[in-house]
């Protein structure tokens, strides 16, 4: 990512990225496809009811190991890789404690939250089980996100993909398998998804191990190094509290979905998953420019940085009218992949219909948010992109508790546009300070080195 067209490089990184992201989303469609077509309506609401849930700590998972895959990168940009592997050995013991505690603390909340938000009383058993098989499982996705993230720190994105393909395959017959065969209902689902990520997670790690022998491990590096753990944390957890952050205001919007009764809950539940494939290609586009950012932040070159932050953009509003085209001419045959067309309420389809479309016109809105908080992560600032969590929750909290009131269910369906436009106006601006402050610190930092130097010599 140090040399070449900005353009070219993004696009080159970014497309096997897109694929593999998209066949991420197809676990998760899968996972609602099957339920919704063999179990039924009711369990295909329980399965969408978890979604804030599953987000919250799913999106930890990737915003943490996208955080730790930052020093990584960075290291591996300047060429120093003994660094780089302490950086690496960290990250896999930071990763562990974490999915240990996350998984026991949101196992034992599991049916207290969805009491909180007011799950439907005819759904509440299958959500509980769906959700808490999946937080059990969550070592699983923390360890694939990490293993994926080194990949890609060092200009692979190809080997993840070809993984996730195995992995997606894995997990449409284990779907199939523990609903049909084994009639295990949404704890089926649940559990398949599970097998699948753990299998692609041994599949980075194997390949990691064989391909780069620069992460080949010894006892020293795994010696416990507090200071770089700290660091780890301290770029890692903003970028995981962030995806928690937002996932905090989707349950409060999923909260005001369950006060409409299980019918909407599964409409939106499928708008949701449509929505995810549609808009993949932003989290893409901040995978790329964060890798970017990172690599050439290491090569201490900011005229380069800067450049790629201006393609990224540029890329990013080429993706928002695809996505706009998208989200109008794929929402109806999508959604009856989900449901059975002859015995789905028409209301279903027509809600599901509805909000695609209407969160399609501010689709430009999100894609600012991934392509400067994301790069400005990739810079190493984790003050910006919770800054514009935190933003974007406060105006989806206040949206979807007092719209709904006023405008029935459009009102909960503009609650995340309008959080899209309170964090994503404020992002440009922050980045242009912070890489502006960062250069500074380097020329300074350059400086003081040279005069150190000189007064060495004499």
């Amino acid at each position: 990512m140090t040399k070449g067209s900005a353009f070219k490089l993004m696009l080159i990184f970014s497309i096997p990225l897109l694929i593999g992201n998209e066949f991420q989303q197809f676990y998760s469609m899968v996972d609602t496809i099957v339920v919704g077509r063999f179990v039924g309506i009711y369990a295909l609401a329980a399965v969408g009811a978890t979604s804030g849930f599953s987000f919250m700590v799913i999106g930890f998972a990737q915003g943490l190991t996208m955080g730790f895959s930052v020093i990584v990168s960075q290291r591996y940009g300047a060429e120093d890789y003994e660094n780089m592997r302490k950086a690496y050995a960290m990250s896999i013991v930071c990763s562990f404690i974490t999915s240990i505690v996350v998984s026991v603390l949101f196992a034992l909340l599991s049916m207290p939250l969805l009491r909180l938000i007011q799950t439907p009383e005819d759904i509440i058993m299958d959500a509980n089980l769906y959700i808490i098989t999946i937080y059990i499982g969550l070592i699983a996705p923390i360890y694939y996100n990490l293993f994926s993230s080194i990949l890609r720190a060092v200009g692979d994105s190809k080997s993840p993909l070809i993984f996730l393909l195995i992995s997606s395959v894995l997990n449409i017959v284990l779907d199939l398998f523990f609903v049909i065969v084994v009639p295990f209902g949404v704890f089926g689902v649940a559990f398949a998804t599970i097998i699948s990520q753990i299998i692609s997670a041994l599949l980075c790690y194997f390949y990691i191990v064989k391909k780069y022998p620069m992460f080949r491990l010894s006892k020293k590096e795994m010696h416990i190094d507090r200071v770089l753990c700290r660091r780890l944390f301290a770029i890692g957890l903003p970028g995981a509290l962030q995806f928690s952050v937002c996932a905090i205001g989707v349950i409060i919007v999923q909260a005001a979905i369950n006060g409409f009764g299980s019918s909407v809950v599964a409409a939106y539940s499928v708008g949701t998953k449509i929505e995810n494939v549609i808009t993949v290609i932003y989290t893409v586009l901040g995978m790329a420019i964060s890798t970017y950012a990172g690599q050439n932040l290491g090569a201490g070159n900011f005229k380069r940085i800067r450049h790629g932050f201006n393609v990224s953009f540029l890329m990013m509003i080429g993706a928002t009218v695809i996505t706009i085209l998208l989200a109008y001419f794929i929402t109806e045959p999508m959604a009856y992949l989900f449901v059975d067309k002859n015995t789905t309420e028409p209301e279903v389809i027509e809600n599901c219909i509805f909000y695609v479309r209407t969160i399609s016109k501010f689709f430009f809105f999100l894609g600012l948010i991934f392509v400067y908080r994301t790069g400005c992560q990739g810079l190493g600032s984790g003050a910006i992109p919770m800054i514009s969590s935190i933003t974007e929750l406060i105006a989806r909290a206040i949206a979807a508790m007092t719209l709904p009131g006023m405008l029935g269910y459009f009102g909960v369906v503009i609650a995340s546009p309008i959080a899209w436009m309170a964090a994503g106006c404020i992002l440009p601006f922050c980045y242009l300070y912070y890489i502006g402050k960062t250069e500074k610190r380097f020329v300074q930092h350059q400086r003081q080195k040279i005069e150190k130097t000189v007064d060495m010599h004499i």
